[in-house]
């Protein structure tokens, strides 16, 4: 065997982690048994948007696929109140056992029942992963026990006593619950091998840090940043147009408490300067939209509106002067402030004129409008640096930053989050980035790359404002329309005026040779790959699959944000790719937990096979695998290695 020196040191380099032939040997042959078990399930899920209650709950049941397995296994045995009460459990077992002792259910008898049948449903689980992966995935304080009673039959006629005496001392030394808890979570975990978030975490909904806690605390996951999201990391970057859209977003939505709770963000000195300035203002164009049916009787709701359109304001003067200074955005169109004329009260769009529903703008000059005064640098340079020194938000971001990016390949699929920008006719779209002509995958590394430079040097360049292009640009892949109305949806009458054209991708995503052609462009398969986004709604309840191109195309976004639930008809969409192939599941709306821990109520989902593998998938055919392989390979070498003398045995 021709070996060169460099590869010797390397081997000799891997020695010192497999000794001998007997520990080389073993490790191969378990790389090859690992080979051969079905692949792990991969969840997609896009479009959060806040709706923490909802999103958690789809997390903790994995899709339905708890309630699945408890019914495989009780369906005939066990009554379905009793599986719904041993769901609820497995989601929320803190909660559930504290409920279960309130109501004096939690006896002796009780708790050898639950653990018989949370052991079986734990070895189910596990059933398709290595001993020693289940074992890593256990809690220390019960590693040892949970191990043998996953590996011991209760009906092993050898360690029948053995078996019972376990689940009996358990009870009798008063460890019951907190066994129970570890049993929990370790079937959660299980139940989820790998989870893909695409997009849009943050907005709209009350809690994204809530549930960016609990994606933080996922052990395997990844993101495909949305346009909400680049909002979010622009303004923990520090950039000012980006902030200013976070609070709109957030007082428009009337769901402050992730701001000011969750982040720590101090908006007295907005608050203070909505006060004052808007004092005479109703700003009834700014009332939170989950309170346009209401009246405002609260002092709360009037400062809400009122704080609402003075960020409003102070973001229309921000973005003007971004779009005057990047005229390679080909924004123009969207800067409106010099298109008022205050004394006709109207505003000229698109070379027609407008009649405008509110026409007090006391901070804004005219002949020079975008222009801030002193008192609203005061409140952007107070929110810029409350934005800069929230430790929680930099933590999440930076966790997103890590674990993310603009797009990700994972096991021969391509995701993504809004769209490959594309032209009439169906092929890429050129966007210039920096001076530079890009499109595709170039364009998609380039503005990947320009996210954790401008997050890292929190830079207050030019060409910082690349991240608030990113957010609502005509040619943005994250945003993905032609233009975005805002200031229209506030000082406008006329519904033709809040119309935004999507990209192009959008009319050419059931054209199978398009998506065959976006799959070339990043290195995949047209034959076995898939594209999988969000960011559209998809309208189920008027009949719009999500599933294009003849199965080559995923669509996601079902509507997790309440806002979006009626235009979808359900309340979210998990895609679901395990070892036997794709299923859609949707999910109806969610109530709260405590119907859930008090009732067992359960989200109602709908599962759809949309893909079915002929033969079964095996971690042979994924990612994992490919590295397995290629370990496999190098291990095989040292074994040769130490077979014919180059490489020396340690401490022989």
């Amino acid at each position: 065997m021709d070996v060169s020196s460099h590869n010797i040191e390397y081997l000799e380099l891997l020695s010192k982690d497999y000794p001998n032939i007997a520990s080389v040997s073993t490790e191969i042959i378990n790389l090859c048994a690992i080979l051969n078990l079905p692949k792990g399930t991969e969840h997609f899920v896009s479009d959060l948007h806040g709706e923490h209650e909802a999103f958690l709950h789809v997390l903790k049941n994995a899709s339905g696929v708890i309630k699945n397995k408890i019914d495989m296994l009780y369906s005939t045995t066990v009554t379905e109140q009793e599986r719904k009460l041993l769901a609820t459990l497995v989601y929320y077992p803190e909660q559930k056992l504290y409920y279960l002792k309130q109501h004096a259910t939690l006896t002796s008898e009780w708790f050898t029942l639950t653990l018989y049948r949370l052991v079986e449903l734990c070895r189910m689980t596990a059933s398709k992963y290595t001993r020693s992966k289940v074992r890593k995935a256990m809690p220390k304080d019960f590693s040892y026990i949970l191990d043998e009673l996953l590996h011991t039959a209760e009906n092993e006629e050898n360690k029948h006593e053995y078996y019972s005496q376990i689940i009996k001392s358990i009870i009798d030394i008063g460890r019951a619950e907190e066994f129970i808890v570890a049993l929990c979570n370790l079937i959660r975990r299980l139940s989820i091998d790998h989870l893909h978030v695409l997009g849009d975490v943050f907005d709209r909904g009350p809690r994204a840090d809530l549930i960016m806690d609990e994606l933080i605390a996922c052990h395997s996951i990844d993101f495909q940043w949305g346009n909400h999201d680049i909002e979010w990391i622009g303004a923990a970057s520090g950039h000012t147009a980006c902030i200013a859209n976070v609070i709109r977003n957030s007082l428009r939505y009337n769901n402050f408490d992730v701001v000011e709770i969750g982040y720590g963000i101090n908006t007295r000195p907005l608050a203070n300067f909505a006060l004052d300035v808007y004092a005479d203002d109703p700003c009834e164009n700014f009332v939170p939209l989950d309170s346009r049916k209401k009246a405002m009787h609260s002092a709360d709701a009037h400062l809400t509106a009122k704080m609402h359109k003075a960020i409003s304001v102070i973001q229309f003067k921000l973005e003007g002067k971004i779009i005057s200074e990047h005229p390679e955005y080909g924004m123009e169109s969207r800067k409106l402030l010099d298109k008022i004329d205050i004394a006709r009260k109207t505003v000229v769009i698109d070379g027609k004129s407008y009649p405008l529903t509110d026409t007090s703008f006391p901070t804004v000059d005219f002949s020079n409008p975008y222009v801030l005064t002193a008192e609203e640098e005061f409140v952007v340079s107070s929110l810029r640096r409350s934005f800069l020194h929230s430790e929680k938000l930099r933590h999440h971001i930076q966790f997103m930053i890590n674990r993310g990016g603009m797009y990700k390949i994972y096991n021969g699929n391509l995701l993504f989050h809004g769209c490959i920008p594309l032209d009439s006719s169906g092929k890429l779209d050129t966007v210039n980035v920096f001076g530079t002509d890009l499109k595709g995958k170039s364009y998609l590394d380039a503005a990947d790359k320009a996210v954790r430079q401008f997050f890292i040097s929190k830079s207050t360049s030019p060409e910082s404002d690349f991240l608030w292009y990113l957010w609502c640009g005509n040619k943005s892949p994250l945003f993905g329309k032609d233009t975005y109305t805002t200031f229209e949806s506030y000082f406008t009458a006329e519904p033709e005026l809040l119309k935004e054209e999507k990209n192009h991708y959008y009319s050419h995503i059931n054209s199978e040779s398009v998506c065959d052609m976006i799959l070339e462009e990043f290195g995949l398969s047209s034959d076995s790959s898939h594209i999988i986004n969000g960011h559209v709604p998809v309208k189920t309840g008027k009949g719009e699959s999500p599933v294009k191109a003849n199965g080559k195309l995923y669509v996601i976004d079902g509507g997790f944000s309440k806002p979006y639930q009626k235009t979808t008809g359900i309340a979210g969409y998990t895609l679901i790719n395990n070892s036997y192939g794709f299923s859609i599941t949707s999910h109806h709306p969610f109530t709260t937990i405590n119907d859930v821990i008090e009732n067992d109520f359960d989200l109602h989902s709908s599962k759809k096979i949309v893909e079915y593998n002929v033969e079964r998938k095996r971690v042979a055919d994924t990612d994992n695998g490919v590295r397995i392989k290629h370990k496999i390979k190098i291990l095989s070498e040292l074994l040769d290695g130490y077979k014919k003398g180059y490489i020396r045995e340690w401490g022989r």
